[in-house]
């Protein structure tokens, strides 16, 4: 983990890691952060997340805004339409049925339209402390290219990582595996030549590299 780190320390940190740093950092802000944060790449969604949030901070704050007010101000993120009335209905479930408090539990999280396996396991790893691991596309790709693992979807990665990964490194294998992902190993002609960890990585399903 210690090659890792140093080497993602000079690029942007993942959009739910900085946000949490920014002071954003509770159940309902990292879980709707995330819902904004789906097909929309970290660039966008981070300031996005932040727009909302300076103006409706809480779930009554932004339950208090029409669908029409949050659609602007997720806007450009991917499908914000529909994320704009999966927004409003988290906020008004969470004020009305929790008190304003999102539980830090697995099944309410994902009892929301909009919400999977992949973003309530980030809002419990980051907000809640929880030893989660949230596979996205980066998390996937690398862990099964250095051979860690041999899964061939997510789901089946986020199994494979929960049997063999230790509880200490479960949050932060996402925090460090998605600019890890961006800058180094990328999908596409990865970085091999200059990565910190090659002489441990099997290169499977590399055909080209840099």
């Amino acid at each position: 983990m210690t090659l890792l780190r140093e080497a993602v320390a000079p690029f942007p940190k993942a959009a739910m890691f900085e946000l949490a740093e920014r002071g954003y950092s509770t159940p309902f802000q990292q879980l709707v952060a995330c819902v904004i944060s789906i097909r929309t790449r970290d660039e966008e969604s981070l300031p996005l997340s932040i727009r909302l949030f300076e103006r409706a901070p809480t779930p009554a704050a932004v339950a208090a805004l029409d669908v029409a007010e949050i659609n602007a101000l997720i806007r450009p993120a991917t499908f914000h339409e529909r994320k704009a009335v999966q927004i409003r209905a988290i906020a008004s479930r969470v004020r009305d049925e929790f008190g304003g408090e999102l539980p830090c539990d697995e099944a309410t999280m994902r009892s929301f339209s909009g919400v999977g396996v992949k973003c309530a396991n980030l809002a419990l790893g980051i907000a809640c402390g929880q030893a989660r691991i949230s596979v996205d596309i980066h998390v996937h790709r690398i862990t099964n290219r250095w051979g860690y693992v041999a899964a061939s979807t997510p789901e089946r990665t986020l199994i494979a990582l929960e049997r063999i990964l230790p509880e200490r490194h479960r949050v932060e294998i996402n925090r460090l595996l998605v600019p890890f992902g961006k800058h180094i190993c990328t999908g596409v002609a990865p970085r091999c030549s200059t990565c910190p960890v090659l002489e441990m990585c099997q290169q499977v399903g590399v055909t080209s590299h840099r």
